[in-house]
């Protein structure tokens, strides 16, 4: 009898490990106000090889984390925050968003603000314009294409973390055989680096008889006409225009917009003012960034026409 009870003592410590390996985990997601690149460290791990301006990093499975933001513009102070929260008061898991900002008072001070926050969903599907790394999972392989002379390389690097350990236990209760194999991928490991490069010899000089048409937002689409329509609906409902204001750049911030998607929003506000901030913010969520001199038509003041135009020239 004492043999049985400490086998089931056993199972249900194996189980118990079990279900703190597979527990409860947040997501985290960071994007840049202004369009500015940057690359995460969490407690000391670099979470993303390639600096981007919207990120979103899942199944994370510590309540608190150090964290640190590198910026691919050198001259843009680093940031650090420490005891970033993924849990909302009742330490229950969330879904939360930062916001990179720019200090008012100083152009490369850097700040991190809380932003919102919802419950985990299973079945949430990040917008387009985010990329999204699944914490502890092989990180996506970055190829990077060069051509010099007549010489083309090509380099693929890989980013795979492995380790933990692995608990097997055999347990029999009552003439029943019970097994339980645990596989710890959360407690560190190694983590593996594979980088290949091809050289491939092209021949010869190479004419180029076409222009490469220039894509923005990443390379990502638009909105769908469905979703852009209830985003439309939603910020013409708001009823001052700094609300609407704000929810438009909401909207943009998770999503990337066409050029006449963009006009739409900005003929919802009254006041040139606002259409000129807006249509600057619109810019970098914008997948046709040739197109965006159809925007000078929104505006009634040719000096408003001219502060846009330069302002997408420093933006190029």
């Amino acid at each position: 009898m004492i043999k049985k009870i400490t086998l089931l003592v056993l199972l249900l410590i194996s189980f118990s490990t079990f279900a703190q390996l597979n527990g409860p985990v947040g997501h985290l997601t960071i994007f840049s106000e202004d369009g500015d690149k940057f690359t995460l460290i969490l407690n000391g791990e670099v979470i993303n090889d390639v600096p981007q301006t919207n990120l979103r990093v899942e199944d994370l499975n510590q309540p608190y984390y150090n964290a640190k933001i590198r910026f691919e513009d050198k001259s843009l102070m680093d940031i650090s925050k420490n005891n970033l929260m993924l849990t909302d008061v009742d330490g229950i898991f969330s879904d939360v968003t930062y916001k990179i900002k720019r200090d008012k008072n100083n152009k490369t001070k850097m700040k991190l603000n809380y932003f919102s926050s919802i419950p985990v969903r299973p079945d949430f599907i990040p917008p387009s314009n985010v990329h999204v790394i699944h914490y502890g999972q092989p990180r996506p392989v970055v190829a990077v294409q060069q051509t010099v002379g007549s010489v083309s390389q090509t380099t693929t690097t890989t980013t795979t973390q492995t380790g933990g350990a692995s608990v097997g236990v055999g347990v029999n209760v009552g003439g029943v055989n019970m097994g339980v194999t645990i596989n710890d991928t959360m407690g560190g490991g190694a983590v593996t680096q594979t980088t290949t490069t091809t050289t491939t010899n092209v021949g010869g000089t190479h004419a180029v008889d076409y222009e490469e048409p220039v894509r923005g937002c990443n390379g990502r689409t638009c909105m769908t006409s469905g979703n852009f329509n209830t985003a439309l609906a939603t910020i013409k409902k708001q009823s001052f225009e700094d609300t609407r204001l704000k929810t438009a750049k909401q909207v943009i911030t998770a999503n990337c917009l066409n050029v006449d998607q963009i006009i739409q929003i900005a003929n919802t506000f009254n006041f040139e003012d606002n259409k000129l901030e807006f249509a600057k913010y619109a810019y970098d969520y914008c997948i046709e960034p040739r197109n965006y001199f159809k925007l000078n038509g929104i505006f009634s003041f040719s000096s408003n026409v001219d502060e846009l135009s330069d302002y997408v020239q420093s933006r190029q």
